[in-house]
């Protein structure tokens, strides 16, 4: 739903569909629901605008997605740099790909970092909450063991 939002705010009303619908990805060390969500743009939309509306993902913030991210900024220590940030291209005639970064490694001053984390909800269990964390992180730290 909260996808469904975003996006409503750039395309065209009932246009908006829902390609698919919690299909399971498994990888390596991890398994994801995913959803694709798709519409058709109102005329007069920019890539800046298609941009604002969607990020950051709401698999990122949670819902309410402002009231979200002030949380988010109160209770954490420290700025996220890269992660849950966007890299991508975006071209000249307007074609763009861009992602959510989760999985990422990034360097700087000599130092290589990466965070992982869950999302919390109301019913959160916090051990199960750490044992997904350290689940997503095993990937990226068996590169630096």
């Amino acid at each position: 739903d909260l996808e469904r939002n975003d996006l409503g705010r750039i395309c065209r009303p009932g246009s908006i569909a829902v390609d698919d619908l919690m299909v399971l990805e498994s990888y390596t060390h991890v398994h994801h629901i995913v959803s694709s969500v798709s519409g058709k743009l109102k005329k007069g939309i920019s890539p800046g605008d298609i941009i604002r509306a969607v990020f950051p993902g709401g698999t990122i913030t949670g819902c309410p997605k402002v009231r979200c991210m002030e949380i988010i900024a109160e209770l954490e220590q420290e700025a996220r740099d890269a992660y849950t940030g966007s890299v991508g291209y975006l071209c000249y005639n307007g074609d763009m790909d861009l992602n959510i970064l989760i999985r990422t490694i990034t360097h700087k001053n000599n130092f290589y970092s990466f965070r992982a984390g869950a999302g919390i909800v109301a019913d959160s269990d916090p051990a199960k909450e750490l044992c997904e964390t350290r689940s997503k992180a095993k990937g990226l730290k068996k590169i630096f063991e």
